[in-house]
This record gives C-alpha cells, structure tokens and sequence, in this order.
C-alpha cells in the first residue's frame, strides 16, 4: 500500500498533434508529461475561476467600462513588461 497520499490517475485521449505539442512542451521545460499537464489544468482551471468571478462582478455592479478595461490593460502589460495585444471582449 502506498505511503502518504498517492495522486490519482487520469487515462486520457487528446488529438495527435495536440499530444506532440504536450511531450514537446514538457521536455522543454523539464517536467514529465503528468506534471506539465498538472500545471497547465491548474492554469485553466485558475483562469476559469477568475473569469466566473468577473461574471459575478459584473452581475452585480454592471459591466466594465471601455475605460476601465482600457486600464487593465495597461497594468497587464506593464506587470508582464510586453506590448503584446490583449484580446478584447465582445
């Protein structure tokens, strides 16, 4: 029996291109490929959760303005030190 606490397993099938990509970026950086998809459903899920609180606010208070978005923005790039373009919301 196994010490501590064991993760759990999760069989899964994914499109071939999407899983040489996967092997690909987990070598890359290191990491097994349990690890490197660990951290990349940790981000999903952490990018879900913030976009459904955004949701709540909005519900609750109104939407963001052009203006307030516009200012997000700017503290995003400048915490990332990019230019890069930040999608916009429809």
């Amino acid at each position: 029996m196994p010490r501590g606490n064991p993760s759990p397993k999760l069989a899964i099938t994914i499109d071939p291109d999407v899983h040489e990509n996967v092997l690909s970026a987990a070598a890359h950086e290191g990491l097994s490929v349990s690890a490197w998809m660990t951290m990349a459903a940790r981000e999903a899920l952490h990018r879900k959760a913030g976009l459904a609180a955004v949701t709540r606010w909005e519900e609750q208070h109104g939407r963001f303005t052009t203006e307030e978005m516009d200012a997000a923005r700017r503290r995003v790039r400048a915490q990332l030190g990019t230019e890069r373009t930040v999608r916009r919301r429809a």
